[in-house]
């Protein structure tokens, strides 16, 4: 593309040709333009001078210019493009720092050498402002479902030609069994699209969660229109999925909806995902009944919930346990990725031999620890008493409700169970301190004897070591590693503590030790209080 100062129309024509081809604005071109023939300019007269062009945009004539800026004396350091104010008095009436002058220049001819790079420069910029409007173009259909034709296959990953640009559907973002042949029409999902160096990199998924909800907001309207929401989606791509959905209109079954008439709408998005077998249950606030509902088309005989933990025990009939879990676990894992909770299902003669067990071994702790025949055991355990503090420190009304039991035996039950507690309580601080355990961490607030030795145990033996401690760390938790979560277990979580209370103990320990200044926290609380209200009124 030969560009000479003579052919003035020339340099418009081509600015319209390369714009029309590339898409992008004619504007652009001729920046492009004038930077390859200010740069060939400055090869002729000097690389230190700054020399612009100036191309208009209805002639066409090129315009150079060489601009000097007025700089102070001591700042002066190219004298090819700067000069002093003393200097600039020849040029201009009272200059000052900052002023420029600018005076034209004859224009250059390039020779083959400067034509070729000047063509160099504008087709970079002619790929620059390219990616820049694919950019722009596909970064708020981020999110969307796009139509594409496929262009060819590399390494199992699928390059799509979504018609601006090209995009491309990894291996992984793949439905297993789908094979694509060259300009085969595909549906995809718009994963992410990212800004690199290289253009614009369009990932497209058909295994994400949000493809199978895009599709059913296209065949359903009225999740289209807001009046069912999809409020989540568990997917085995290929093979089997869950939806859930909850209708925000009394009159409108979510699930009849989903389904359509005949099954013609959930039939339309199972043959778009490869004949994906889809469960359309309906969504509930309710934990339990909510996995109740997951779990179809097994029928669930009793849910227990721990909330702390995020998880939750089904009991289910032998004949269902199967069904339950589904082949090679697949039912219960959707259910389990639907409610984000760990599932664990026993069938209910599991579930009696567990409770069997447990009442046994609570019954043998009230014998070996309170001197009691195994009759009167078994009537604290079966009135709801499962540990040695609920006999201690219970009001002394809900023991006289046991048949046999009068105010003495009641009084004896109490004596028995404190005089126990605070022997082991003694011999918890005796090893506690053999273990090393100071003063400042024994005296603290909040932590009892077998707490300071299961402490002293793991290295924590003074109140520092105590206040670096992570609530976590003494509470217990759950990480997601790889997808899986994992139980971390806590230093005092044998003694049933909470999140919240770790949390609060560990800043009583960093207040009583100076690191946190109590006026801080207040402040902080007044913040984070006023913000809710603001947002709760802005809402």
């Amino acid at each position: 593309m030969a560009i000479t100062s003579a052919n003035q129309l020339e340099l418009l024509q081509t600015a319209e040709a390369v714009a029309r081809e590339k898409m992008i604005e004619p504007g652009l071109v001729i920046e492009a333009m004038e930077e390859s023939l200010a740069r060939a300019a400055k090869s002729r007269y000097g690389a230190e001078m700054d020399i612009r062009v100036s191309i208009d945009r209805k002639t066409g004539r090129a315009t150079f210019t060489r601009v000097r800026t007025v700089v102070e004396d001591d700042e002066l350091e190219n004298y090819q493009a700067e000069m002093t104010v003393e200097q600039a008095r020849q040029y201009l009436d009272d200059p000052k720092v900052g002023d420029t002058f600018v005076e034209e220049v004859p224009p250059v001819e390039m020779g083959r050498i400067a034509a070729q790079s000047a063509k160099q420069v504008i087709l970079q910029k002619v790929r620059e402002a390219e990616r820049d409007r694919q950019y722009e173009e596909f970064k708020d259909r981020a999110g969307t479902i796009i139509n594409g034709l496929v262009k060819r296959e590399e390494y199992g990953n699928v390059i799509v030609d979504v018609g601006a640009g090209e995009a491309i559907l990894r291996r992984n973002d793949k439905i297993g069994r789908e094979s694509y042949r060259p300009n085969d029409r595909i549906r995809c999902y718009v994963k992410d699209v990212r800004r690199e160096v290289r253009g614009p990199q369009i990932f497209l998924s058909r295994t994400a969660p949000e493809f199978m909800a895009a599709l059913f907001k296209m065949e359903v309207p009225e999740i289209y229109d807001g009046i069912i929401e999809i409020k989540a989606v568990a997917r085995d791509p290929g093979s089997r999925a869950k939806i859930a959905v909850i209708s925000y209109d009394g009159s409108i079954d979510p699930v009849g909806a989903c389904v359509g008439m005949r099954g013609s709408r959930v039939q339309a998005v199972v043959n778009e995902l490869q004949g994906e077998k889809i469960d359309i249950i309906p969504w509930s606030e309710d934990l339990p009944t909510f996995l109740v509902n997951a779990l179809q088309p097994a029928e669930v005989t009793k849910v227990v919930l721990d909330e702390e933990a995020e998880r939750i025990e089904v009991v289910v009939p032998e004949e269902q346990l199967s069904l339950a879990i589904g082949r090679r676990g697949q039912n219960v894992r959707l259910a389990s990725q639907l409610t984000g909770l760990d599932i664990d299902i026993m069938t209910e003669e599991e579930e009696s031999a567990r409770r069997q067990k447990e009442f046994e071994e609570r019954t043998k702790l009230f014998m070996d620890t309170l001197d009691l025949d195994e009759f009167f055991a078994q009537l604290l355990v079966s009135e709801g008493f499962t540990n040695l503090e609920e006999v201690a420190y219970v009001e002394q009304d809900e023991l006289l409700v046991i048949d046999g039991v009068d105010e003495d035996t009641a009084q004896e039950l109490q004596a028995r169970a404190r005089d126990y507690l605070e022997a082991q309580a003694r011999a918890a601080l005796e090893n506690a301190r053999a273990l090393g355990a100071e003063d400042s961490l024994i005296e603290f607030e909040g932590l009892t004897p077998q707490m300071i030795e299961a402490l002293a145990r793991d290295g924590v033996k003074t109140l520092e070591d105590f206040a670096t401690c992570a609530d976590w760390e003494l509470a217990g938790g759950w990480t997601t590693v790889d997808g899986e979560r994992v139980k971390d277990d806590g230093l005092l979580e044998p003694f049933d503590m909470s999140l919240e209370e770790a949390q609060h103990l560990v800043m009583n320990a960093r207040i009583l030790l100076g690191w946190v200044d109590p006026a801080d926290l207040a402040s902080e609380a007044e913040d984070d209080e006023s913000g809710a209200i603001e947002a709760e009124a802005g809402a």
